[in-house]
């Protein structure tokens, strides 16, 4: 393997970051702890321990909304910190492919760009790769060739449904909607039904537990505070109640995905109908989302092997695999 270079997947809850000089990949919380507005006091995996537990001197933040950059700055001192971290503390000169969604504006594409340029990284070049495409050549499509591939990105706060064929995209839509918008649903169906308020931590757990506590027959067993008493309390939430809180949601990215299909070309359409719609994104794997998407459409889903994982091991192929070069570009107007 010649040569230094990292595949970065920014995700707005994880950021996904394969190193080619060692054949790695890190996955952190892409979370950062600012001290009294200028000092960094934890990031990522260390940040997210502190969430909903810091006192009022120590902000915590996402530096990514929507998929998008919100916080510049902070996102630069993250880069910079897992980068070296990774450098073991020795950052050498190196390439970055970063993947982008597809349906945002050029200017926010430029941020990407621009995030890594300032960063300090010692970038020496700096290649864009649709977060789609990505996703596929994660999932082992070989997306170069003519068969239309459509995928479902259910992401932390967007879900991402794109047709790929010939090594690009075909059609595109990004909803906001996504794991985020399922735990706000549970935290508001458990303060209706039981007058009792969780915080994130506990619905996002209550989320990813919900299919192994169905198997059990048994609900989830959630801490909170007793809007009445205003009192910390142990109370048992029946499954039931955390399925029929996510239905809208859920509906919302099936609506979506019928969208796409209606748009879809016949040939490509064809394809669909006999490889099926593939699913990914750490979002997807809640319980009964594919089965209710395969049920809406009469597609078959296939599930990806590591949803979490799937764009940074597409940005890893196309970093090894000279095939795959031609799928990254540099931003127009851009040198690198």
């Amino acid at each position: 393997m010649q040569g230094n270079a990292f595949g970065i997947d920014l995700g707005t809850s994880e950021i996904k970051i394969y190193s080619l000089s060692d054949d790695s990949i890190l996955i952190e919380k892409n979370m950062i702890a600012i001290e009294n507005k200028k000092n960094v006091f934890a990031y990522g995996n260390s940040a997210y321990e502190m969430f909903e537990k810091a006192p009022s001197n120590i902000q915590i933040s996402h530096p990514l909304t929507c998929g998008v950059i919100a916080d510049i700055n902070n996102m630069e001192q993250l880069i910079r910190l897992f980068i070296s971290y990774i450098s073991k503390g020795n950052p050498r000169p190196a390439d970055f492919y970063i993947a982008v969604p597809t349906d945002i504006t050029e200017v926010e594409k430029r941020a990407f760009y621009d995030l890594i340029r300032d960063a300090n990284v010692k970038a020496r070049k700096i290649m864009v790769v649709e977060k789609a495409i990505a996703d596929g050549l994660g999932m082992d499509i070989d997306v170069k060739n003519s068969q239309g591939v459509l995928v479902v990105n259910v992401g932390y706060e967007t879900t991402e449904i794109s047709l790929l064929s010939l090594g690009g995209i075909v059609l595109s839509r990004l909803i906001k909607t996504g794991g985020l918008k399922f735990d706000e649903a549970i935290r508001q169906a458990v303060r209706k039904e039981f007058n009792l308020l969780i915080g994130q931590k506990t619905a996002e757990n209550i989320k990813k537990s919900l299919g192994s506590l169905e198997k059990e027959g048994r609900g989830a067993l959630v801490y909170g505070r007793d809007i009445v008493i205003g009192l910390p309390v142990e109370r048992e939430i029946p499954t039931d109640l955390i399925t029929s809180s996510l239905q809208e949601h859920f509906d919302t990215i099936i609506d979506s995905v019928k969208v796409i299909l209606e748009r879809t070309p016949p040939e490509l359409g064809a394809d669909i109908y006999r490889h099926g719609i593939f699913l990914t994104g750490g979002a997807s794997q809640i319980s009964h989302l594919a089965d209710q998407i395969s049920a809406a459409t009469g597609l078959k889903v296939n599930q990806a092997q590591r949803p979490v994982e799937s764009v940074v091991l597409g940005l890893s192929r196309v970093l090894k695999e000279e095939h795959y070069k031609t799928v990254a570009y540099v931003i127009e107007g851009m040198s690198k």
